[in-house]
């Protein structure tokens, strides 16, 4: 399993590739980048949080 890792942390693992490939943005069902430790979508610039390893993808907590 190919886990991605923080940009500026290499030793902190985020979130395995496989999840990343399934995940999009609750409201435009676009693509999501990994920026630090929040998912950011392609489209409509919406932050995720990740808590705990988990993606926060409830569209109110949303940044």
């Amino acid at each position: 399993m190919t886990v991605l890792v923080q940009e500026n942390d290499p030793t902190t693992a985020v979130l395995p590739s496989q999840l990343m490939d399934l995940l999009v943005c609750p409201v435009d069902k676009q693509d999501l980048r990994l920026h630090g430790h929040e998912l950011v979508c392609t489209s409509c610039g919406r932050h995720y949080p990740i808590e705990d390893g988990i993606p926060n993808m409830l569209v109110e907590d949303a940044g």
